[in-house]
Formats: C-alpha cells, sequence, structure tokens
C-alpha cells in the first residue's frame, strides 16, 4: 500500500506544505474569500481555518448525548499492562521510520479540542495504548504498534501467535518487547491467520524464518481458501482502491488536531515491510478442532463476514474466545470506503449469534486482533448481544425503510440505530458509519439505481454542472450563495451548490478554496474516522492539488508470488484498453511446466478471456515459461521480452501476437483525480510493463 511517507518522500515540496502553520485565528469571522481570511492558529495548512461556531454547537450536542458516565472501556484498556514501549519510533529496514507514536502524543493533553469530535477523541486516546499486556495467565498481546495487535498464546514447546500486524518491523519490535518480559527465549511453535486483510498477516517475515515453515517445524494455520482471497480482493479494482485509500485513510493528512487523529481500528497503518509466508494448514469446516503445539482450539468459520474469508477461534482449556475481527470495539463497514464487495450484515450477525451460543456461554474472556479484551462471562455475552443485534438491525430495519420506498439516496438521512445501541460505545461509528452501511446495505440488494428514471443514464457532473451554473446566474452568485450558507453553519446546503461551481469551472480558484472551507467543518463534525478523514482529503486536495512525482514502489514480491496464474490473466484483462484490440484476433496456449498449469488465452471482439486447464488446437503462439520465471515479470524484474530472448520462455509460432496483445495495455494512474481542477502534471512517470501484475499493494482493515 502507498504510505503518506511515500507521497512525502516522493514530492519534496509537500514536506514543506505540511510544516506551514498559520499565526491568526479567524475566530467565527463570516467566511472571506481565501485570499482575505486568515489560518488558523496551529493548523497544518496556510488556508485552514478553525471550527465555526456551527461546528461547535454539533459537537456540544454529540458530547451531551454520549455515555460518557460508562468508563468501562477506560478500565479495560489499562487492565494487564506489563510493561509499556519506551522507543516511540521504530524504525524500518529501509531507513525511513514505519511506526511513530510522538506525533499521537498531543492526544494525552487532558480536556477536549474543537476540532474533533469527542466519540473520536476518546477512541483515539484509547487507542495511545502502547505496550504489552496480559490478557489471562498464558495469553499476551502486543498493542499499538500497527492498525492491528499482536497475540501470543502459551503452548506446549512455544508460543503461538495470532496475526502478525502489517509490517516486519513492527513485528520485530513487538515480539522482542514480548521476549524481554515474558517470552523466556521460547520459539513460535504456530501461526495463525485469522483473516485475509493485510494487517493480519503482512509482518510474518519479521518474526519468523520462512525454512521454518517449509520444514514443517513450525505450521501457519488460516482458513480454507485465504491464499486465493487474499489477493483477488485487492487486485480487480486495486489502483481505484489505493487512490481512495488516500481519503478513507487520509493518508496526506498530518497527525494534528486540525488533521488526522485516529484510524478507529488502532492508530494508523505501519510504513514497513509487508511479507506472507503460504500457511500450510486449513481450516475447511464450519467447526473444527485441532490441537496446537499442545493447545485445544475450536475454530468456527466465519466466511463472507468482516473478511471473505475469516475465523474465530476458541480456547476451552483458558476459557478464551478469540473474535478475530467480527467482534471489535466499534461498529465495522458494510460498505467500505476505499471500495470492496458490500459485506453481508446477517450473515454476520448470524456468525457473532453462533459465536455467542456456542462459546460465549461459558466464555471468561474475549479479546480480539484489534482494541482491547473483555473479562466476564456477562460483559462478555453484553458485548457479543449488541454486536449481533448491531448488524441485524442495519439489515433488516434498512430492507423495513426500502421495501416502503427510501432509496439509496435518501436511506442514511432516515435509517438510524436504535437509541439502546446509540449509548453502547462498541457500537460507535469509528470505522464503519451508520450513514454509509446503510447505503451499503441498499447497494447489496437493490444496487445503485433509486428507480427514479432521472438518475439512471445521468450526464457525468462535469456535464451537468455547466447548466447548474447558468441557471443559477453564474459564479459570482453561486460564491456569494455559498458563502452565505456556510457562514449560517448550512454545510450540506453549501456543498451542493459549490461543488456544481467546482465541477463546472475547475480552474476557480475561489470555488475551490469555499468548498474545502465548507469539507473542512464538515469533517471536524464526524464521529467517524473515515468520513472525517475523507472530507478533509478533499479539503487538502483541493487546496494543494495532488501530490506530483514518482510513487515509491512498496509492493511485496510474497504477494506476487501468492497471486494464481488466473487471477494475473483476469488482471491483464482489465489494463488492457479494449479500444486499442478492435480488429485483433489471436489465441495462445500458456503453459507453465514447474506447476503443471495450462491455459487458452483469446482476443477476440476486443475482449481478452482465459480458460485454465485447456488447449488450443490451432494457436497463433504457443508460450512455454515456468511460473517461477512468469514471476519475475509479474514483478516487473525482468520482461517477457527479456525471458525469450535469453530462452527461460519458449515461444512457438508467431511471436508476434505478443507485442500486439503489449501495445493494449495501459498504465493505471495511482494518483487520478478525484476533485476537479487538483490534477498537476506528474513530474516523473514510471511506466508499468506491459505484462507486470500491477496494482501490487494490499490493503489493510
Amino acid at each position: 500500500m502507498t504510505t503518506r511517507r511515500d507521497f512525502v518522500q516522493a514530492v519534496p515540496a509537500l514536506g514543506a506544505a505540511f510544516c506551514v502553520a498559520g499565526s491568526l485565528a479567524t475566530g467565527d469571522r463570516p467566511a472571506q474569500a481565501q485570499t482575505q481570511s486568515q489560518p488558523a492558529a496551529g493548523h497544518f495548512h496556510p488556508k485552514g481555518k478553525a471550527p465555526s461556531r456551527h461546528t461547535a454547537e454539533v459537537l456540544k450536542r454529540a458530547r451531551d448525548g454520549l455515555p460518557f458516565a460508562d468508563t468501562r472501556d477506560l478500565e479495560e484498556q489499562k487492565r494487564g499492562l506489563i510493561a509499556p514501549m519506551k522507543d516511540m519510533t521504530i524504525m524500518a529496514d529501509g531507513g525511513h521510520v514505519a511506526w511513530d507514536m510522538e506525533q499521537f502524543r498531543f492526544l494525552d493533553t487532558p480536556g477536549e479540542f474543537d476540532s474533533i469530535h469527542p466519540s473520536l477523541l476518546r477512541i483515539a486516546r484509547l487507542n495511545n495504548n502502547y505496550g504489552l499486556y496480559e490478557v489471562v495467565p498464558g495469553i499476551y498481546q502486543v498493542r499499538g504498534f500497527d492498525l492491528s495487535d499482536l497475540t501470543m498464546v502459551r503452548g506446549k514447546t512455544g508460543w503461538i501467535v495470532f496475526d502478525p500486524l502489517v509490517s516486519a518491523e513492527t513485528a520485530r519490535a513487538a515480539w522482542t518487547l514480548f521476549q524481554q518480559h515474558v517470552g523466556q527465549g521460547l520459539p513460535i511453535s504456530a501461526v495463525i491467520y485469522s483473516h485475509t486483510h493485510g494487517d493480519h498477516w503482512g509482518g510474518v517475515r519479521g518474526i519468523l524464518d520462512e525454512a521454518d515453515v517449509r520444514s514443517g517445524k513450525v505450521p501457519i494455520i488460516a482458513p480454507v481458501d485465504f491464499m486465493a482471497h487474499t489477493v483477488a480482493e485487492n487486485v480487480y479494482a486495486g489502483n481505484a482502491m489505493n487512490r481512495r485509500l488516500f481519503y478513507q485513510y487520509g493518508l496526506l493528512l498530518p497527525v494534528a488536531p486540525h488533521g488526522f487523529v485516529s484510524q478507529g481500528l488502532g492508530q494508523r497503518v505501519s510504513a514497513g515491510t509487508v511479507g506472507l509466508i503460504a500457511p500450510t494448514r486449513f481450516v475447511e469446516k464450519p467447526i473444527e478442532e485441532i490441537e496446537v503445539d499442545g493447545v485445544r482450539m475450536i475454530f468456527q468459520n466465519t466466511p463472507n463476514t468482516e473478511a471473505p474469508r475469516e475465523m474465530n477461534t476458541y480456547i476451552p482449556d483458558l476459557k478464551a474466545l478469540w473474535m478475530a475481527e467480527n467482534v471489535t470495539a466499534t461498529l465495522h463497514n458494510i460498505y467500505t470506503l476505499r471500495g470492496a464487495q458490500v459485506r453481508d450484515p446477517l450473515n454476520w450477525s448470524k456468525y457473532i449469534a453462533e459465536a455467542l451460543y456456542r462459546f460465549g456461554v461459558e466464555a471468561e474472556v474475549m479479546f480480539a486482533s484489534h482494541h482491547w479484551p473483555r473479562w466476564g462471562n456477562a460483559r462478555i455475552q453484553e458485548v457479543l448481544r449488541a454486536q449481533r443485534d448491531l448488524y441485524a438491525h442495519m439489515n433488516n430495519q434498512v430492507l423495513h425503510l426500502a421495501n416502503q420506498g427510501v432509496t439509496i439516496n435518501q436511506i442514511h438521512n432516515v435509517y438510524e440505530l436504535p437509541k439502546s445501541l446509540q449509548q453502547k460505545w462498541e457500537c460507535r461509528g469509528y470505522h464503519g458509519s451508520a450513514q454509509h452501511n446503510a447505503r451499503g446495505v441498499v447497494q447489496r440488494f437493490l444496487g445503485f439505481w433509486d428507480c427514479n428514471p432521472t438518475t439512471l443514464i445521468p450526464l457525468s457532473p462535469s456535464d451537468s454542472a455547466p447548466l447548474y451554473v447558468e441557471m443559477m446566474g453564474g459564479a459570482d452568485k453561486i460564491l456569494a450563495r455559498g458563502r452565505q450558507l456556510h457562514d449560517e453553519g448550512r454545510y450540506l446546503l453549501a456543498q451542493e451548490i459549490v461543488n456544481k461551481l467546482v465541477q463546472a469551472e475547475p480552474g476557480n480558484r475561489a470555488a475551490k478554496d469555499l468548498l474545502a472551507d465548507i469539507f473542512e467543518q464538515i469533517g471536524y463534525q464526524q464521529e467517524n474516522p473515515g468520513l472525517r478523514n475523507s472530507f478533509l482529503s478533499g479539503a487538502y486536495e483541493l487546496r494543494t492539488g495532488i501530490p506530483t512525482g514518482e510513487a515509491a514502489n512498496s509492493s511485496s514480491p510474497d504477494v506476487i508470488r501468492a497471486m494464481s496464474t488466473e487471477l494475473f490473466l483476469n488482471f491483464l484483462a482489465i489494463r488492457m484498453d479494449s479500444r486499442k484490440a478492435e480488429g485483433l484476433r489471436f489465441t495462445i496456449n500458456l503453459v507453465t511446466p514447474d506447476t503443471g498449469e495450462k491455459f487458452v488465452v483469446e482476443l477476440e471482439n476486443a475482449t481478452l478471456t482465459s480458460i485454465a486447464g485447456f488447449q488450443a488446437d490451432k494457436p497463433d503462439l504457443t508460450l512455454t515459461i515456468d511460473r517461477s520465471a512468469l514471476e519475475q515479470t509479474m514483478m516487473g524484474a525482468k520482461t517477457l521480452e527479456a525471458q525469450i530472448a535469453d530462452g527461460t520462455a519458449k515461444v512457438q509460432g508467431d511471436p508476434s501476437v505478443l507485442a500486439k496483445l503489449a501495445a493494449t495495455m495501459v498504465d493505471f494512474d495511482p494518483r487520478f483525480e478525484v476533485m476537479p481542477g487538483t490534477k498537476a502534471r506528474p513530474a516523473a512517470v514510471q511506466h508499468a510493463d506491459a505484462y507486470q501484475a500491477v496494482p501490487e499493494r494490499i490493503i489493510a482493515e
């Protein structure tokens, strides 16, 4: 995944922009043209504004309605602390900072921040737990080293590790801290990947030697179909997902009261080295008991819940229930802002109910891959029941409203969680939100269309916006009315009309600056980190533009190797611009002798297709290359042309068809424009090889 560090390093001028802070506060002065107004004191951006009095009122109402009398999370978060981590930064092997907790220390300042929702501030402070904790004797967690936690369970001969973080460097540092205080020098005896997202396996090479896995000394256990879903979820729309991450995860926002505060699940995603060692044993049955290094573990497969493949684990002898990422201290995503297939909340709810009745009736501690444990059977059942009802209510009542005609464009303003769930901290929207999840449920069952023919084949915003601007009387009138709405605190209405102007006139600096001011106030008001980050990121890019320069390559060879040949061929079909393939027709037989795979690849009707297990009788070309050699091309280390030239790959037939196919491939721009008028001409362009498997970055969640 491209990180903020990648872009800051790639664009030297960007770092200076982050360091500029204004010296005068605007207070609640009416909005002026950006060239006339003063920046907010302490703001990271020279055009940044202070929260308005309207935003202050929204945050006060939120604070008054939140259950601050319930302090159990505060007590549970502190329980079991063995040793805090003293080093605030963890360096990456590449020489940069992989993890920096120092930047989050501003959160420890007592009192409120007028630019942060009080509930978001609460979870951000809770996520500042940075050290080694005992869950129960025999189970330990290192928290605060990454977006996720590192968990160790005592086995007969060593330590069983659950979910080794995002990066090798943070996992290694966590393991070192653990060994200093608890580990007794005992080795890792097994690793368990709870699910397919990158923050649950990416750091494995920091704590484990692959030779020990391949020899059978250390098993790696994962849910069935883990490898296929680990890669596939991030490939087909991977470039778009990574661009959208800049909004959901606020990758360009500095950590500051006016900027990035927390990601909710944890403070942030580390910027180290991502690796993957393939599992050696898969949990295939719905419920499967396995003895792992002398410890009885009961695995509950929960497919198509928080991840395409995920599993909970119960350790009966310790009465300890591991809920992976199915139950943490937040409402999770049904629809993920970065983009992903919409999840099934009813299915999710039913798996939580099954865990409640199978394990929760006797469990004495419940822990997970994010946040902190819950102790005591009554507390465990309370949280499980609340989260069960959270996802079931969202599914059932959104559909209840949809069946009465509430559309995808209305549901987020109509649906709300029951008051009882709103008063439970673990049901607050620190990762998902009720607003965007409600729209996701409608999308899952009914799709994007609201059944109004006007919206069925609408014009693109850039095509329709000029008419709106004309009918509204031109830019000056829109700016004047937009500023008035801004000053009145009617930000959603203000963004409606000012966005039309920006769409119609992308070069209108005053319009973009006013829309940025509006986005900023909406962002300050959000409890949900993804919503906050998205509005503030939109404001940042409107003010500064999209960073130019060449992004650092953060691909993982392990992930490329994990990509199936079929998935690679499917991705090439997505990379191909069909307009360049008009009139072309050919058939290729692909053979990979070392894996015994065979494919027919056909280009016809400007469409590239492939099918595994077959060979054409009369192909235009037969390409024979070991899968291990093909991976070099997939990673961009060696072109297919070079492989053919040195005899690594063998061709029979017409080799020119490879050049013809290569000519149809295009690069995906990792910085495509989201907000109009923010795209600058790139200072450097790195072209991918025609047969390179890009995008390559794995997304954590």
